[in-house]
C-alpha cells in the first residue's frame, strides 16, 4: 500500500504544470479479444487501476487488417491525448505486407514495454514428443504438417515459423502456415487438429501449459524460461532466436505537455509493483525503451522486418 501511495505521489509531482493525468484514458486493442496485444493492454489497464496511476482505464477492441485498421483509426484521433494503442512487433510486420496508408511513423511513439519469446506448442495427444520428432515429420511432409499462428506475414508467429523452417532446411514458401485471428482462434484450431503444431507467444498459454492442455516443445529466447519446461530452439539444434515485443504509441499531432503527460504514466506504470508482478506472472521480459528511443527502434524494426522478409523469399522489393 505505501508503495502504491509514494508511486501516485510521484506522479502527480512530475505532472506538476501540466494537468496530471488524462482523465478517460482508452487503450485500443488493434486485434480481436484473446490475442496477445488483448492480453497485454488488459494487464496494463490493471495495474494503472492497481497502483493508483490511472483508475478506470478503458480497454476496447479494433481488429481488422491484422492490426491496420487500428492503426488507421489512431491517425484520425490527432491530437486526441486520451488514446493510447497497444502494439508490437506483429503491427510492423502488418503495415509491411498490406502497404498501409497510415503507418507507425505517423503516431507519436510512447514506450516500449515488454519483450517474450514464441513458443512451440502442441496438443497434449501430440504425436510429436519433442522439437525433433516435429521436424522430422515437417521436412518428410510440409503440407501435411500445418503450422498455425496468430499473426500475419511478418509478424512474430509467421517470422518465427518461417525462420524455424529455413533452419530445418525447409524453403519457407513450402510451409503450409495457416493464420488465424488470435490466440483464441488459434488454440481452437490446435486442439481441434487443424494445425500440427502452432507458434504463439509465451504469455498467450501459460494457462494451458500449465494447466497440460498444451505441450511446449521449443522456445525461440536465446536461455531457457523458467515457465516453460522445454529446450530453446538453438538447444535443440536449429540456429534460430526470436524475441517479440510490444509497446504503446498515441495519435499524432500531440502538443508537447500532452507528450510529456502520456510517456510520465507509461514509465511510472513500468516500475509498478502490479506490473512487475505481472511480468513474472506472464514471463514478460522488461524491455522499457521511451520517447525518441522507441521511435528509432520501430524504424529499425520496419527495415529489418522488410529484410527478413525478402531473404526468405516471402516479399520483393
Amino acid at each position: 500500500m505505501r508503495r502504491r501511495t509514494l508511486l501516485g505521489g510521484a506522479l502527480a509531482a512530475a505532472l506538476t504544470g501540466c494537468g496530471g493525468p488524462p482523465d478517460d484514458l482508452r487503450i485500443m486493442v488493434p486485434n480481436p479479444p484473446g490475442s496477445g496485444y488483448d492480453l497485454t493492454a488488459r494487464v496494463l489497464a490493471t495495474a494503472l487501476e492497481t497502483a493508483g496511476i490511472a483508475p478506470g482505464v478503458e480497454v476496447f477492441n479494433l481488429p481488422g487488417g491484422s492490426g491496420t485498421v487500428g492503426l488507421r483509426r489512431l491517425a484520425y484521433e490527432r491530437g486526441n491525448p486520451r488514446l493510447l494503442m497497444l502494439m508490437g512487433l506483429g503491427l510492423v510486420g502488418a503495415e509491411i505486407t498490406a502497404g498501409a496508408a497510415a503507418g507507425l511513423r505517423d503516431t507519436t511513439a510512447v514506450a516500449r514495454l515488454v519483450q517474450e519469446p514464441s513458443i512451440l506448442v502442441v496438443r497434449r495427444d501430440s504425436p510429436y514428443g519433442s522439437l525433433d520428432a516435429l521436424v522430422g515429420a515437417w521436412r518428410a511432409d510440409p503440407a501435411g504438417v500445418p503450422v498455425g499462428g496468430g499473426s500475419s506475414a511478418g509478424g512474430p508467429d509467421h517470422l518465427a515459423a518461417m525462420l524455424l523452417a529455413e533452419a530445418a532446411g525447409l524453403a519457407p514458401a513450402r510451409v503450409a502456415y495457416r493464420r488465424h485471428d488470435g490466440g483464441g482462434d488459434l488454440l481452437a484450431a490446435l486442439l481441434g487438429g487443424e494445425v500440427a503444431f502452432a507458434m504463439s507467444g509465451l504469455g498467450e498459454y501459460a494457462g494451458q501449459l500449465g494447466s497440460g492442455q498444451l505441450r511446449a516443445l521449443a522456445v525461440t529466447s536465446g536461455r531457457p524460461v523458467p515457465q516453460v519446461p522445454a529446450p530453446t530452439v538453438r538447444a535443440a539444434g536449429l540456429d534460430v532466436v526470436l524475441d517479440n515485443w510490444r509497446g504503446i504509441v498515441a495519435p499524432p499531432g500531440l502538443p508537447p505537455d500532452a507528450v510529456t503527460r502520456l510517456r510520465t504514466l507509461v514509465a511510472t506504470v513500468a516500475r509498478s509493483a502490479p506490473w512487475e508482478q505481472a511480468r513474472a506472472r506472464f514471463g514478460w521480459t522488461g524491455a522499457y525503451l521511451d520517447g525518441a528511443g522507441f521511435a528509432a527502434f520501430m524504424a529499425e524494426e520496419r527495415q529489418r522486418v522488410a529484410g527478413v522478409l525478402r531473404r526468405l523469399g516471402l516479399r520483393s522489393g
